[in-house]
């Protein structure tokens, strides 16, 4: 029986068994991308690698940007469910602080894969391009967090800036972490950087007063 690689002109790579997850397709993807660039490597590209068809990469993913992003909406959600357990009586900011470095925090294994992601996440201008709307959604997360733990509504000042900040803080700490190479504790980053912030997000909380 032939693939649909095949019949179309693209067979797969030979000794390379046919993907069959969203996981090893975005594996061997990058792959491609290291070797190739991600501009110079096209969806037709990744599905003859994989042993399949263009329709069945779209099954697994709506774009190849997306499958750079991975599972986004997942993790949004393991975020959401990180500060849904945080301890009550935990300050806002540092139940934000502890669950951003816990969602980035990543099996040694992954870590490679987890950098090559981020690289091409904040270097790849396309890529910026296509971060806007899960930035916002992943903002979302952390003001309405915020909001709630602070009384007041999402759409209140102190909340937006803590969403704003926070996401400016991360990438701040992922930037970091890829210009320091392999040794570089991305969880150190983070928690740094938004202990930082943190500390003047407190310091306008108080001066504003309750």
């Amino acid at each position: 029986m032939t693939t649909e690689s095949e019949r179309r002109g693209t067979p797969p790579i030979m000794g390379r068994p046919r993907v069959t997850s969203r996981a090893a397709l975005e594996r061997l993807a990058f792959d491609l991308f290291a070797r190739r660039g991600f501009e110079e490597t096209t969806v037709d590209d990744i599905a003859a690698a994989a042993g399949i068809g263009r329709r069945t990469f779209f099954r697994y993913f709506a774009s190849k940007n997306d499958l750079v992003w991975g599972d986004f909406e997942d993790h949004l959600e393991k975020l959401r469910r990180l500060l849904r357990d945080a301890d009550p009586h935990l300050p806002a900011l540092d139940a934000v602080r502890a669950a951003v470095v816990e969602f980035n925090r990543f099996d040694v294994r992954d870590v490679p894969w987890h950098r090559q992601r981020m690289e091409l996440i904040l270097r790849v201008p396309t890529l910026q391009a296509d971060s806007t709307l899960r930035y916002a959604s992943w903002r979302e997360v952390i003001t309405e967090f915020v909001a709630e733990r602070m009384g007041l509504p999402p759409s209140a000042m102190l909340p937006r800036l803590a969403g704003h900040v926070f996401l400016a803080a991360s990438i701040a700490a992922y930037e970091q972490w890829l210009f320091c190479g392999e040794d570089a504790d991305l969880s150190v980053l983070l928690d740094e950087a938004i202990r930082r912030v943190g500390g003047g997000l407190l310091e306008t909380h108080a001066m504003a007063g309750p």
